[in-house]
């Protein structure tokens, strides 16, 4: 260890340089003064590139302020007057959705709208085993052979050509709202709505699909109430559905800036009032005694609820997140939690068996930018959860895929670290024909492979990626915000931290370092995680938690350096377990003290 990083810190336990975030101090001095708030606070903001003038609408973010038209989204006036057509004539609309949070969300955001509205609305998912992700000719079928004159695509659509033109060969309008990336050719829709489409310039592609599909209720809402639809009946209260939208947004990882955050910030105080019954039921066999925040959302809830779509079947998650009725809702959520127990045990036997492949892979011939790893019989639907593990682990974008015995594809997920763009890479490989399908975002991917172009597509992705990952990989430090004591991180001082959040994917929460404290208490909490107690040279103590740190040399050190002094950051957040109001520090890393 050497003296260039913060307190001395330019390899931590988990190999990372320590630095003071960069900041702008005569920004954060006059954010200090404008907003009335203290020093660390100032620094907090300006590290995160708000202005002065900005600082009131980040402490307190007005949706109304944030919201922009919804017509400056490319073909969403076509789709509301579409959408509010159908309406206005009672026909059936069928809706298509993803199969995970976001896709189901956004689904039950629609379904509660058209029900609402007194319209019949059907609703197919796809299922993960049999038809895949996205509209299918099966799906499309199944919903004209039921009457629907109108099918609306949610997450998904963008890149569903065959399945689309085919909806309007049997006479079909269809309406894609989307966020993915575009392929090399559009489908036939009546309107696509997708920030990320080429010629959209709304500046929202940040957004889910469920933050676009709200962008269109709100839309539909206004042209309903040119036509006069409203006259006879309350309109929606879109505000109360925002919770649903907060959900998505988190678990989709979308940045937490701009109009997203306003969108978290509020659906989170929507979801504290309990009035969706699905989302409550899910908080309750979630055993979420405290208020809901994102990492609530994207760990406790998200979890469950995409398990149905992983090795059940998503339409029982849909059918929570919908219903009205407080006891199938309750019936529902605890479906759910006996498949996500199903689940967390099928992903750690196919992650064992992934993550010695991976070391072999890397030992043998070296990472080159991703980490690919298949297998036989792996589950499809714990792919993307095991890609993710590999990619924490490994520090960089890794793709698990799975052949059936004899299979002549393989089909599976990627998952990315912030900086690599894992979904233009894909789009790449699908456009020079490497692959069956593919597609997804910067974080997220999913594609199909034949067994024999593995190698090549292996090959290919490295050359893309390999740059990117590089790149990331040497500026791989732990931003610090600032150094604290164990008596100073006082829940009051959190409580105002907070007003900066939500925190998450594009806002990173604040990390604080702890000098010199002793760890006087560490053991096994749960499976994965270690809990331990810190204490200052004063006797002050602080509870933290070092989440899956079991068998890392993180977890490792903290539990052997018992009574001796280390340096620690990680994230404050307060303990309102049994009803008491602590501070618990969420550790991310440590360090030796030298001497």
């Amino acid at each position: 260890m050497g003296a260039g990083g913060y307190l001395g810190v330019d390899r931590s336990l988990t190999g990372r340089a320590w630095r003071e975030r960069a900041i702008d101090q005569r920004t954060a001095l006059a954010l200090c003064q404008r907003l009335g708030v203290p020093e660390i606070m100032g620094r907090i903001l300006a590290a995160r590139g708000v202005s002065p003038e900005a600082g009131d609408g980040v402490l307190d973010p007005k949706l109304r302020a944030l919201m922009p038209d919804p017509s400056v989204l490319r073909d969403m006036d076509a789709a509301a007057a579409r959408l509010s057509a159908a309406i206005l004539a009672g026909e059936t609309v069928g809706v298509i959705c993803d199969y995970d949070v976001d896709g189901v969300s956004s689904a039950a955001l629609l379904l509660r709208f058209l029900e609402h509205a007194g319209v019949r609305a059907l609703a197919h998912v796809p299922d993960r085993m049999t038809e895949g992700y996205g509209p299918s000719r099966k799906g499309v079928e199944s919903l004209a052979g039921q009457g629907a004159a109108l099918i609306v695509t949610l997450d998904c659509g963008a890149n569903a050509v065959e399945a689309l033109a085919h909806a309007a060969a049997l006479g079909l309008d269809t309406v894609v709202v989307d966020h993915h990336l575009e392929g090399a050719h559009r489908p036939p829709a009546l309107a696509l709505v997708n920030p990320n489409r080429r010629d959209d310039v709304s500046g929202l592609g940040h957004l889910c699909a469920a933050g676009v599909t709200w962008m269109l209720l709100a839309a539909t809402t206004r042209e309903l109430r040119r036509r006069g639809f409203w006259r006879e009946r309350a309109e929606p209260d879109l505000l109360a559905a925002l919770d649903l939208v907060a959900l998505a947004t988190v678990c989709d990882v979308a940045p937490l800036c701009g109009l997203n955050r306003a969108f978290v910030q509020q659906g989170l105080k929507v979801m504290g009032k309990r009035a969706n019954p699905g989302v409550a039921a899910l908080a309750d066999v979630a055993r979420l005694k405290r208020a809901p925040d994102t990492h609530a959302l994207g760990f406790m809830l998200g979890p469950r609820l995409n398990a149905a779509g992983r090795i059940g079947h998503a339409l029982t998650a849909l059918r929570l997140l919908a219903t009205a009725d407080r006891g199938e809702a309750s019936k529902l959520a605890h479906e759910l939690e006996e498949l996500n127990r199903s689940r967390q045990q099928i992903e750690l036997r196919v992650l064992e068996t992934a993550a010695a492949e991976a070391e072999r892979i890397i030992e043998h011939d070296g990472a080159r930018g991703l980490v690919m790893v298949a297998g036989e019989n792996w589950h499809p639907g714990v792919l993307g959860l095991v890609a993710g593990r590999l990619a924490e682990r490994h520090h960089m974008p890794a793709f698990a895929l799975g052949f059936a015995t004899g299979a002549a594809q393989a089909a599976g997920s990627g998952r990315s670290v912030p900086g690599v763009d894992i979904g233009r890479a894909v789009h790449a490989a699908a456009e020079a024909g490497l692959l069956v399908k593919g597609g997804g975002h910067p974080m997220a991917a999913g594609l199909t492979v034949e067994r024999a172009r593995l190698p090549e597509l292996r090959a290919f992705l490295s050359e893309r990626l390999t740059a990117g990952t590089a790149a990331v990989a040497a500026a791989r430090p732990l931003d610090i915000d600032g150094a604290m004591t164990a008596a100073g991180a006082t829940p009051p001082l959190i409580e105002m931290i907070e007003r900066a959040g939500p925190y998450g994917a594009g806002n990173p929460a604040p990390v604080f370092a702890f000098p010199a404290h002793r760890v006087v208490y560490a053991d096994l909490a749960g499976s994965e995680h270690i809990r331990l107690t810190l204490e200052n040279e004063a006797g002050a103590r602080l509870k933290a938690i070092a989440f899956r740190a079991l068998n890392t040399p993180l977890g490792e050190a903290l539990l052997a350096e018992r009574g001796r002094p280390v340096h620690v950051a990680g994230r404050l957040a307060i303990d309102t377990w049994n009803g008491g109001r602590s501070t618990q520090l969420m550790v991310d890393d440590a360090a030796e003290v030298p001497g």
